[in-house]
This record gives C-alpha cells, structure tokens and sequence, in this order.
C-alpha cells in the first residue's frame, strides 16, 4: 500500500550530505529534514519560532494536510492573531528524524552501497533514535536557514520532549521555551504502553519481519491496535465517559442492554466505533516502522540520566525564559512530572513559569479547545517578545 505524499504535496527539505552521526554510534550516509514555515522572518532573524511535533504529528502544524485533508494539527494555536501569532513570528515545523512524511526514517531510500540492492528502503535497518538525535536534525535546519538564536522553541508531549531537549543542549540558541504536557523521562507505564503497540505490530502476519513494503502491503491490523491502545492513553475518563458513555451503536443515548446485542463480536458500543476509526485512519498516513523508531526514542529519554541523575544539571546557568504547562486530567504526563521540571529549574536559577490547566480533556487537551491554555502561550510569548524587541 503507498503511503506516500501525493503529487504537488511534497514537503519542503533540505537535503544534508554529510550526514549525521546518532547517539548509537551509526552514522547516516546523508540525511533529510522536511519541514514547513509559517510567517515572515524578520530583518534581524529573531522571530523565529520552532514547534516541536508528538509521537503521531508531522510538519503540517498549520495547513491542509496532504494525505488526510484534515487541518492542521494545532491550527488552533499556529496562525495569524492566533497564541503562536504568524503574523509576529517565523514559524518552523520539522518532521522529525524517523519519521515518515519527508525526513529521513525507516521509509526513506538506503543510501547504496555493496550489500544494498539497488532502491532499497531503510525498513528495520534503520539505525535506533534517540530525541537527541531528533533535536541535533533539527539545529542543522536552524542553521541551514541562516537562524542564531530561535525567539522560542514550543511543543507537547514527545514535542515537549524536544523543547526540553533544546533548551539543555542549545540554551544560547533558545531565548524562551514552552515544554507543554510532558515530563523529563519516559515513566515505567508509558514504555509498558507503547510495548504493547510495538508487540501488536509484531504480531500482525503482514509484518513480514519489517520488510512489508516488498508484498506491497502494510501491517495494518497491528499498526491500528497500537493506535487504538495509544489514544486511550490520551484521553481522560471523563472525556470518555462524555462523548460515549455506554451508548450503544444507532442504540439513542439510553445505557447498553445485552438484549440490545445483536452479536457477542461487532461494533457494540460507540467507545468501540469511535477507536476503530482512530485506528483505521492512523495506518493511511503512518508507516509502521517509523512508529517503532519513534516510540523507542520515547522510551529513551532520561534528560537528568545524560547529566549524572540531576535534572538541574541540565539546566545549569541557563538564561532562557521557560513556562511549563500540564493538565489537572492528563495521565498519561500527568502534572507531578511537569512540577517536577520546574523545580529542578528553580534549583538551576533559571527563569521559570509554571501552570496546571484544569481540564478534563486528558493528555490530548493541548491539541484541542482550551482557552485557558492559549491565553497563557499567548501571554507568554507576547511578554517574552517584548523583552526580545520584537515588534508586534
């Protein structure tokens, strides 16, 4: 099955030749970052905003995206007159390294060489990732487009990841950073998780060891119960219990009765529906392989363990400006862990804001309708942006 972009949507890229050498030690041939931008870089090169994409997102932050038609996964927050404002600052999104719509991952072209057939794909050859890894791609963007310092570096969960990531490695290079539903390093429970996606993507007889492209197939069924397993994560309760409750099926808005069932199998109730279409729908835009990359880099994260087990290490001296934002349903980065950031960035003597939106949207509250959220990002890169001389 062709997962690829169709015709006149390719992504923008920039091609780097010499490639890059990973945290494992392997070194990429050449490597490519695609990305999108958004906005008007300013004469001084200092507008420029970098949003960071989650586990499932890509470089379409703000436009129609090519293969679902869907807007953009945060155009609510990316946009003129909107929190991250385009017409004030020069956003960037790239899609990260091992990813599948444009940068080099699982899916790209081997580079050739005497035991590499000839167009050949990456597949499970694909060297293991780290988010350090992702954010080093991504500086060799910044620098490719001429940018010093970024104005501000801005993204949730796995994004969050790389907000964070930046602002350790790079704090000359981050005037303000906005780490939003995320945490330090991948808890016990959410590696558990995304095992049990990877084991069902293993489990699918169209894996084919990784290499389904060659049957010109996908291992969709796998690929989809990871989905499923996964948005549950993302989700509350309460949010669950709001927009399904135990309604059946074309059954009104009354509870499920088991007179009501036509089948013990079957889509019986609308919760069932709702994550077979999230399922369904995931594995026409994702390649399975990436999936596996990129939820293994997830896994390895531990910032404070790359600095002798003390998060504020990693932020020692620090300069850049951070506002970190959690949400009072979010489980999955649950509020304990943002706290936790921000204390060990108390103790770096960094300058650090910090905010618990109440909301019973779960995890997934930073990519919908939260206006006590967007008024706080707003707020934030505003005031930021005077202290930048930023002109609004």
């Amino acid at each position: 099955m062709d997962q690829s972009p169709p015709a006149g949507a390719e992504p923008t890229r920039v091609v780097f030749a010499d490639g890059m050498i990973l945290d494992c030690g392997m070194a990429l041939p050449d490597m490519t970052v695609a990305y999108r931008t958004y906005g008007t870089l300013n004469a001084a090169r200092s507008n420029a905003v970098l949003i960071c994409h989650a586990l499932t997102g890509d470089q379409y932050v703000a436009e129609r995206h090519p293969l679902t038609g869907k807007p953009g996964w945060w155009d609510q927050v990316v946009g003129p007159g909107r929190p991250v404002d385009t017409a004030r600052f020069f956003v960037i999104c790239a899609n990260v390294l091992g990813g599948c719509m444009g940068s080099t991952g699982p899916r790209s072209p081997r580079p050739p060489g005497p035991e590499v057939a000839p167009g050949a794909l990456w597949g499970t050859d694909f060297p293991p990732i780290t988010i350090a890894d992702m954010v080093r791609a991504q500086r060799r963007l910044i620098d490719h487009l001429g940018i010093e310092r970024l104005f501000a570096v801005v993204g949730g969960s796995m994004g969050g990841m790389q907000v964070l990531e930046w602002a350790a490695r790079y704090p000359d290079a981050v005037f303000a950073a906005v780490p939003v539903a995320t945490a330090a390093y991948h808890s016990a429970q959410n590696i558990a998780f995304n095992e049990v996606g990877r084991q069902a993507i293993f489990a699918d007889p169209d894996w084919r060891g990784g290499r389904y492209w060659e049957q010109d197939t996908i291992p969709a069924r796998g690929l989809a119960v990871a989905r499923m397993c996964a948005h549950i994560t993302y989700l509350s309760e309460q949010a669950l219990s709001r927009k399904f409750g135990r309604r059946l099926q074309g059954a009104g808005t009354g509870p499920a009765s088991p007179s009501q069932a036509s089948s013990l199998f079957g889509d019986m109730f609308e919760v069932e529906s709702y994550l077979q279409h999230q399922g369904s729908t995931f594995v026409r835009r994702f390649d399975a392989n990436s999936y596996l990359t990129i939820t293994r880099a997830m896994d390895y994260f531990d910032l404070a363990a790359d600095h002798g087990g003390d998060l504020a290490a990693a932020f020692a001296g620090s300069r850049t400006r951070f506002c970190l934002a959690s949400f009072s349903s979010d489980w999955l980065f649950p509020t304990a862990q943002s706290r936790a950031i921000a204390r060990a960035l108390n103790r770096a003597g960094a300058n650090v804001s910090f905010v618990e939106i109440e909301s019973d949207k779960g995890h997934d509250a930073f990519l919908l309708d939260e206006p006590d959220f967007h008024r706080t990002l707003a707020g934030f890169l505003n005031g930021c942006a005077v202290h930048a001389g930023i002109a609004a």
